[in-house]
């Protein structure tokens, strides 16, 4: 079971006086960042703030630890080091992606893309149509936003590339079944990019045995500085064409950065993974390799988030007056609950901060998703969004809200 007592005393924003008496319930969008992040980025700035990898002092240890950053992620996310870059966000890497794409891929070549994702994970797949790449849509059913791999098997064949689609939707949050959905497209000979931005806060995959080619998040919603992380295995990474600079083609975390990285952002996303590992120590889950840790830590949250979701789940479908999107069953989704109602989302969630509760209004950026299941986007939805480090105090004031503003 996990200590909340010793997890929020790893938040400051939790003992910070402008915040307190407020619950928030708007993670998806971001979550709070850990005392180790914020720890490693101020000390760069003060001590480290140089040009990285040049042979002096200051400038060694700010490339060594750019370099942990990246070598303690792979770890838990269980692939090489070098298969590990980061980028200003995972809108940008998604661009850079779909620019190699362009270039590697023939006329009449075919991508799938779903219609439940964030708009960064298809949107620049869906411009590759201009170049003559036909573009498919893998389509949720518009009642429970779920996407049915048997209906992804109806699209694939041999002219199919890539197919992109997420972890899970950030306002469906019905968890995909990755590895499976893999298994289907390599079967077919296409790639896959998986979109995890959605997924990741509440515990970070073990890619490697997901199978995934290209898997994406946010550090931002884990708990990190502002910085887009992308996995992306070699054999792919190889194939595809460069489009960083000509000179460091041949350094896998370099080709598909063009932009050079935020140092400081990057040292900082160390921080992550020293939280984590906090965790583990604390709660005696501490496995044999840091994959395996990365295992734990992330049993160890989607448990305490399941246990407080249902209870949320069930008192939303007990109401008439909104309606849930996605599975109303806490074990097959992350607690990203999205509500359409007759009052705009937006309003629900101006009032709802008057009770002391921060939630989000709008489309968020799924306006495809939300339109397939018929959701007036003149209103869009209320999202209320939550992690591991969330109380269940903090879960019946949420509720005693709703009933204030239902």
């Amino acid at each position: 079971m996990l200590d909340i007592d010793f997890v929020r005393a790893q938040f400051p924003a939790f003992a910070e006086d402008s915040l307190q008496g407020q619950s928030f319930f708007e993670n998806a969008g971001g979550s709070y960042t850990c005392a180790p992040v914020i720890d490693r980025l101020t000390r760069f700035y003060r001590e480290r703030k140089v040009q990285p990898y040049a042979p002096y002092r200051a400038s060694e240890l700010a490339g060594a630890e750019m370099d942990e950053a990246r070598l303690r992620l792979a770890g838990f996310l269980g692939v090489d080091t070098q298969e590990v870059s980061f980028g200003p966000s995972t809108t940008q890497n998604t661009y850079v992606l779909a620019q190699a794409f362009r270039q590697w891929m023939d006329p009449g070549d075919a991508i799938i893309v779903t219609n439940q994702d964030h708009e960064a994970n298809s949107g620049p797949w869906r411009r590759l149509a201009d170049e003559g790449i036909e573009v498919r849509e893998w389509q949720i059913d518009p009642d429970t936003g779920h996407l049915d791999p048997e209906k992804l098997n109806e699209l694939l064949d041999d002219r199919v590339r890539l197919v992109c689609f997420p972890h899970c939707s950030n306002v469906v949050g019905e968890i995909n079944p990755v590895a499976k959905i893999t298994a289907l497209s390599h079967a077919a000979g296409a790639f896959v990019c998986v979109d995890g931005v959605s997924y990741a806060p509440h515990g970070l995959p073990d890619v490697g045995a997901l199978g995934a080619d290209i898997y994406l998040f946010s550090s931002y919603k884990t708990y990190g500085p502002h910085q887009g992380i992308m996995v992306m295995r070699e054999s792919l990474a190889r194939l595809l064409p460069n489009q960083g600079h000509y000179f460091n083609a041949d350094n896998l975390y370099k080709r598909f950065t063009p932009a050079g990285p935020d140092h400081a952002q990057v040292a900082a996303c160390a921080g992550m993974v020293d939280y984590f590992e906090a965790l583990a120590a604390h709660h005696g889950v501490i496995g044999a390799t840091p994959t395996a840790t990365g295992v734990a830590v992330h049993d160890l949250m989607r448990a305490r988030e399941v246990k407080l979701l249902q209870p949320l789940l069930d008192y939303v479908s007990s109401r008439n007056s909104v309606r849930l999107i996605g599975p109303a069953q806490a074990e097959n989704r992350a607690p990203t609950v999205a509500l359409a109602a007759n009052t705009p989302g937006f309003a629900l969630a101006t009032q709802l901060a008057d009770q002391g509760i921060m939630a989000g209004g709008g489309d968020f950026y799924a306006v495809r998703g939300l339109s397939a299941c018929g959701v007036d986007m003149d209103k869009g939805v209320l999202r209320l969004s939550f992690v591991h480090y969330t109380t269940e105090a903090e879960i019946e004031k949420l509720i005693e809200s709703l009933d204030a503003v239902l």
